[in-house]
């Protein structure tokens, strides 16, 4: 009798500490909510561990016929993306989609002002918790030659020193300051030359033009992994400044005309703006 009632007791523990799930109020049928596949896409970061070509065949990653989709993809709920390369340097932003039947992503890669720069269709070929697996056709007239594109879940962090808010919009110079904080005006020769609109685009190249929209320098860029310098290299010159201020609206870095007299700085002060990139 006492081996019965030890039983029963067991029997009750195992049933109060047991998970609830939801039951139809009909037929006790168990109810699990399923992610749609965009919830499932921008469920985790993703990592390209992995390509295949046509006929099944191991792709080196960096095999110029799929390196340029290599990297860490964080697909956000609110439709944004970014795209890093393995070593954390921003390669791409814009915005995605995924088809309600999870059968093809759409990216639409966008410069600072929002224009699009490409909008590219890829066929998703296993889409889960785990695994994220496309199809690209280099050639979209010869569908025969494809590679599949292999990416697994994983824990990596978004870089957050400052790449994708620094491409993500163009940039006005809308003042200037002095060591002593005192305004300096724009026209003033000590900072005339740092004036304009910036556009620092998401595959690591540059253009900032004069307030009159005239072309004033281009090249490459890159914030250090710690986010604070900016570096600007072109055929003439390479250029890196302290960043005192980057954030949604304001970008704000200082400039030493004169790096035997650190103690003479200006602070460049550049606020978000819309306007259109000239062309």
């Amino acid at each position: 009798m006492n081996t019965l009632k030890k039983l029963c007791y067991l029997s009750a523990a195992i049933l109060l500490s047991a998970p609830f799930v939801s039951c139809s109020s009909d037929d006790n049928e168990i109810i699990i909510e399923q992610q749609t596949p965009s919830q499932v896409l921008s469920s985790t970061p993703w990592e390209t561990t992995g390509a295949k070509d046509k006929n099944g065949a191991n792709v080196a990653l960096t095999d110029a016929s799929v390196a340029g989709y290599v990297g860490f993809a964080y697909f956000k709920a609110d439709g944004n993306f970014a795209i890093y390369s393995l070593t954390d340097v921003l390669r791409s932003r814009g915005t995605w989609s995924v088809d309600a039947q999870g059968k093809t992503r759409t990216i639409a890669a966008l410069n600072p002002d929002g224009t699009t720069i490409f909008t590219r269709d890829v066929e998703i070929l296993v889409l889960n918790k785990n695994e994220f697996t496309y199809r690209i056709c280099p050639n979209a007239a010869d569908l025969s030659v494809y590679y599949d594109i292999i990416h697994t879940r994983t824990a990596h962090a978004e870089p957050k020193n400052g790449q994708l808010t620094l491409a993500s919009t163009p940039w006005k110079t809308t003042g200037a300051k002095d060591k002593s904080g005192a305004d300096v005006a724009l026209d003033n020769s000590s900072v005339a030359g740092y004036v304009g609109y910036s556009y620092f685009k998401a595959n690591g190249t540059f253009k900032i033009f004069g307030l009159n929209d005239l072309l004033r320098s281009e090249g490459t860029w890159s914030i250090s992994p710690d986010g604070k310098t900016r570096t600007l290299t072109t055929p003439t010159f390479t250029r890196v400044v302290d960043i005192l201020v980057l954030n949604e609206t304001t970008f704000t870095y200082r400039i030493t005309p004169d790096a035997t007299n650190p103690s003479v700085f200006y602070d460049i002060i550049h606020t978000k703006d819309s306007h259109k990139e000239p062309q």
